[in-house]
């Protein structure tokens, strides 16, 4: 009887407490995707980190290599990409390169020759920043068609005009061309014509009028190995550049787009003879910068 009274009045024993089970993934698996996840972001944390650190090593190294036109505003180039591709072209066909060029400063060039080759080559170089495509295409328009009208007076068919960028140099202002002749190759790609727009943007920014036009009129190419305006007017006319006349600065203007081959005057003297005739003409619209011619 005692016993049975002890034993009602004893407290109740409690079960151990069991959490209840889990919704969803189990807690190891749960565990592994969440270091997977940390694994994860941590490894695009530091992709992010490399592929930023590339590409402002990859920058670093253009600016350290990016030609730098504010240079040529107290100083002369050595040589120009232009000159090095014939120097190599000569030596890959067995001849020794060659190089005639006399530097001369643009108060020692014949205005008319200034005038000359705006006419053909940029007739808004004045007015222009570095750009002026709808301008070239217009001019090179209107020269299609008085090349036409005048080749079928001489009882020619042919379409002497080549195609646009042979014509005006896939049209290209001077200062695009000066990007060009001095710091590129000439291979037509995107990558290619994207420096020339930067170094041309760069230039007009940095150098003034008649020093661009100083530095173009002295590198150009004007036939095999002769380079400048002095050189060209010492090679076809036996006299300094600073006296050209009209006529002879004309002649020398038609020959800019391509003087070794299609406006070379030994090849295709009546191509030549046409284009000079159709820059005169233009000659006298033609705005000069100040400074200039």
């Amino acid at each position: 009887m005692l016993r049975q009274s002890r034993a009602s009045q004893s407290p109740l024993r409690c079960l151990p407490h069991r959490p209840a089970p889990a919704l969803g993934l189990p807690l190891p698996f749960r565990t592994f995707a969440s270091n997977i996840f940390s694994l994860m972001l941590r490894i695009l944390r530091y992709t992010i980190y490399a592929l930023s650190g590339i590409l402002l090593g990859a920058l670093g190294f253009a600016a350290s290599v990016f030609p730098r036109p504010s240079a040529l505003r107290d100083q002369n180039p050595a040589t120009t990409s232009m000159i090095e591709v014939r120097n190599r072209e000569a030596r890959a066909a067995g001849k020794e390169p060659r190089r005639v060029q006399i530097w001369m400063p643009l108060n020692k060039i014949s205005p008319q020759l200034q005038r000359a080759v705006l006419a053909g080559e940029d007739t808004n170089f004045a007015t222009h920043h570095g750009f002026d495509y709808e301008a070239i295409q217009a001019a090179y328009d209107h020269a299609q068609k008085e090349a036409e009208k005048e080749a079928k007076q001489e009882g020619e068919n042919d379409s002497w005009l080549p195609n646009m960028p042979d014509f005006k140099r896939g049209g290209s202002t001077i200062s695009q061309q000066l990007a060009k002749n001095l710091y590129l190759s000439s291979d037509r790609s995107f990558m290619r014509k994207g420096e020339e727009a930067l170094i041309t943007y760069f230039m007009e920014r940095s150098l003034s009028k008649p020093r661009i036009l100083e530095l173009y009129l002295n590198v150009i190419e004007w036939g095999d190995g002769i380079y400048g305006a002095e050189a060209a007017s010492q090679t076809y006319f036996h006299k300094p550049a600073a006296n050209l006349n009209a006529r002879e600065a004309a002649f020398l203007s038609a020959m800019i787009p391509n003087p070794r081959t299609v406006f070379n005057p030994q090849v295709n003297p009546k191509r030549v003879a046409r284009r000079q005739r159709i820059i005169l003409r233009g000659m006298p619209s033609v705005r000069m910068p100040q400074g200039t011619g």
